[in-house]
C-alpha cells in the first residue's frame, strides 16, 4: 500500500513536472477563440465544475464548450481535429483526446456503460463495477485507471492500475481478465471475426503517468504509485 509520505512526493514531483513544463503559468487557446489563460494548480475540482481545461473545439450535446459547461450524465461528449478536454463526472475524470466521441452512461440504465465510439480516452474511475465499450470491445472495470483508443479494426486497452474484464463486442466468450499495477498487460481486441486470436498483446504508447496523476487529483485521489519526475514534453500530448 502507498504511504501518505509517498503520495504527498509524488505530487510534489508532478507539480515540479507541471511548473518546469510552463504548465501552471499559462496555456494557449483554452478555448476556440485562441485565449491566453492562467490554469488553476491541480487539485480537486470545486462541486459544480466539471473542465479543468480544453483546447479547439469541444462538445457537450454538440454545443461548444466553455469552462463553464458542466458534464453530466446521459451527455455526449465530442472532440474534434487538434482539440483535447479534461473533465471530471462526479468521482470519474478523463482526458478525450482529438477526434474523439464518448456518450456518458446514465445511472438508471441498467448495465450502464460509458462508450467510446471513436478516438482515444484517458480516465480514472471510481471503485465501483461499470463498463466501457467501443465498437469492437468490452471492457468490465472497477476502480480502476484506463487508457482506450477506438479504431474501426480494433481496440487498444491499457489497464495502468486496477483490474479489467476484457471481451470482443460480438462474443464475450472471447475474454481476458487483467489485474494490472502499472501498465502491466496492454492488449489489443480485434474486430475481425475471422482471427484465430482476437485479444493480442500489445505495447505500451500514447499515455503517461503525469497524465494520470493530473486526472487523479482533480477528484481528489492519487495514483497508487509515485510518479516519477519525466522529461518536459510538447502539450499536443493532450492530442
Amino acid at each position: 500500500m502507498t504511504s501518505i509520505s509517498e503520495k504527498d512526493e509524488s505530487r510534489r514531483q508532478f507539480l515540479r513536472y507541471l511548473l518546469s513544463a510552463g504548465i501552471l503559468a499559462t496555456v494557449q487557446g483554452c478555448g476556440t477563440g485562441g485565449v491566453t489563460r492562467s490554469l488553476p494548480k491541480p487539485q480537486e475540482l470545486a462541486a459544480g465544475k466539471s473542465i479543468y481545461q480544453f483546447k479547439g473545439d469541444v462538445r457537450v450535446n454538440t454545443q461548444p464548450v466553455t469552462l463553464a459547461t458542466l458534464i453530466k450524465a446521459g451527455d455526449v461528449v465530442e472532440t474534434f481535429d487538434k482539440s483535447y478536454v479534461i473533465f471530471v463526472v462526479d468521482k470519474d475524470a478523463f482526458i478525450l483526446r482529438s477526434n474523439s466521441h464518448m456518450d456518458i452512461p446514465t445511472p438508471t440504465v441498467t448495465a450502464g456503460a460509458f462508450q467510446l465510439n471513436k478516438g482515444k480516452m484517458l480516465s480514472v474511475l471510481a471503485s465501483r463495477t461499470i463498463q466501457i465499450k467501443t465498437p469492437s470491445a468490452v471492457i468490465g472495470i472497477r476502480g480502476t485507471g484506463i487508457y482506450v483508443e477506438s479504431e474501426p479494426d480494433r481496440s487498444y486497452v491499457c489497464t495502468c492500475y486496477g483490474s479489467a474484464d476484457l471481451a470482443t463486442a460480438d462474443n464475450p466468450g472471447i475474454n481476458e481478465s487483467i489485474v494490472s499495477e502499472h501498465h502491466d498487460a496492454p492488449r489489443y481486441i480485434l474486430a475481425d471475426t475471422s482471427l484465430t486470436t482476437r485479444i493480442q498483446p500489445a505495447p505500451f504508447k500514447n499515455h503517461d503517468d503525469q497524465e494520470l496523476l493530473l486526472i487523479e487529483t482533480l477528484v481528489g485521489r492519487s495514483t497508487p504509485y509515485v510518479v516519477p519526475r519525466s522529461p518536459v514534453r510538447s502539450r499536443t500530448t493532450y492530442f
